[in-house]
């Protein structure tokens, strides 16, 4: 994991230990989010068929040493990434009968207090990160389309919100 992370996502691994269900807890207890500032949850639940058990995704690009004309090469780093959220939605599942995305259980991914958008199309953890609207089919919504549209729920939330508190302050 430790490799993945840090060598291959160029990421920190203190950053998934700062994830952790006891960890997110407290700093929600420590940090209450302000009333004021409009919230919008978005959870999936990753896909367990069989085809995506054994789909590849493009998930970065790694370099390699510099080459003989003294440019690095850079190759594809493609892995079985929805078979993994796959495999570890069934663990949740099996561990703790709570559906997710293949890391966050739905439960968990509702921020008290927000207002939740919840699919029914089956969507694991690192879709909109990973997917494509090359890969979508042409009847679905696509990673951009989505991020549009929760951001437009988003500015309607916050454009209520302030509606609300300008109403209570008359």
């Amino acid at each position: 994991m430790e490799i993945l992370v840090s060598k291959v996502l160029k990421g920190d691994l203190q950053a998934l230990e700062d994830l952790t269900y006891e960890k997110r807890k407290a700093f929600l207890q420590q940090n209450p989010l302000p009333p004021e500032v409009p919230i919008v949850s978005f959870h999936t639940e990753a896909s367990i068929t069989p085809s995506v058990l054994t789909a590849l995704s493009h998930v970065a690009h790694m370099e390699l040493p510099v080459a003989a004309d003294g440019n690095p090469a850079r190759i594809p780093v493609v892995m079985p990434l929805s078979a993994a959220m796959a495999a570890c939605s069934q663990l949740l599942v099996a561990r703790y009968g709570e559906k997710s995305d293949g890391l966050v259980t739905r439960k968990d991914a509702e921020v008290p207090g927000s207002v939740v958008v919840r699919p029914e199309r089956k969507l694991d953890h690192a879709w909109m990160v990973y997917s494509s609207h090359k890969e979508e089919p042409r009847d679905k919504a696509d990673t951009s389309q989505v991020c549009e549209a929760l951001l437009t729920l988003l500015v309607e939330v916050a454009q209520k919100r302030r509606h609300e508190m300008a109403m209570k302050d008359e």
